[in-house]
């Protein structure tokens, strides 16, 4: 399955020439009847006496300019396909695309999106449009491929409680996460941070930070690292300096920072 980001929403519609059911002659009979700038079916008769198919085409040109489904597959709702069409993916992604609708209409009823191993490389618009009158609780987004998360995200689901972006190639996270006011689990372990985000710290609820497996090299204790409700951040599995390291150890925290054994030599 390749990877398939806001392309479930910007594939252009069919309206090509060469998209139309009628035959070639068909097409140019219409035309030339519509250079007259009245597409009725009542107005011109050819020699043969075609006046049925001139109101044909002339009815199917007026239709052309409605947005329409480009796919044959049932699966797809039809407020999905009128988003935009989906014929331009092979068929194992117009799986992927699937996949992602149906969980969206399952998070309608509980409240959870889980679009772990949808192979996203960004979150669609579509999510977005399905989600708007949804109050997510938790959203689960790991195992993609995501390289960024817009700030978009934190703005549309302000309310979640507990967000996974595990096992993504995430490097950092919006200043518009600290708008997440209800987020108590953060999961961003498996990902390819260097630094820790700051942002992390203004969440006002976070109890829980899990960023093992990435490529943190240093923390700021510069800036503020304390947070009146975290109890864990749990940093285990990064190539932490030894001078980090021992600065982390003298380091008062009003929270349970865990990280791995010192090694013998600095990464």
């Amino acid at each position: 399955m390749r990877p398939f980001g806001n392309d479930i929403t910007n594939i252009p519609n069919n309206n090509g020439g060469g998209g139309n059911g009628n035959g070639g002659g068909g097409d140019d009979h219409t035309n030339a009847n519509s250079t007259n700038g009245n597409n009725n079916a009542t107005t011109n008769t050819d020699a043969n006496g075609n006046q049925d198919n001139v109101g044909d085409n002339a009815n199917h040109n007026d239709n052309s300019n409605i947005p329409v489904a480009i796919t044959d597959d049932p699966r797809i709702p039809p407020h999905i396909a009128r988003i935009g069409g989906v014929a331009a993916f092979s068929p194992i992604a117009g799986k992927g695309v699937i996949r992602v609708v149906r969980r969206c209409e399952d998070a309608k009823e509980n409240n959870k999106l889980d679009l772990s191993q949808c192979e996203l490389m960004q979150i669609p618009d579509a999510v977005y449009h399905l989600m708007r009158n949804t109050e997510l609780q938790t959203c689960n987004l790991s195992g993609n491929v995501l390289k960024k998360v817009s700030p978009k995200f934190a703005l549309k689901f302000s309310a979640i409680t507990d967000l996974n972006l595990s096992h993504n190639q995430l490097t950092r996270l919006p200043d518009e996460f600290a708008s997440l006011t209800e987020l108590t689990r953060l999961n961003i372990s498996n990902n390819s941070f260097i630094v820790l985000p700051q942002v992390v710290f203004k969440l006002p609820n976070l109890t829980t930070l899990d960023a093992q497996n990435n490529a943190i090299l240093e923390i700021d204790t510069e800036e503020a690292i304390t947070s009146n409700q975290l109890a864990l951040v749990d940093l285990r599995n990064n190539p932490l300096s030894r001078n980090c390291r021992r600065k982390l150890q003298d380091f008062q925290t009003s929270f349970r920072l865990e990280i791995s054994n010192d090694v013998e030599d600095d990464w």
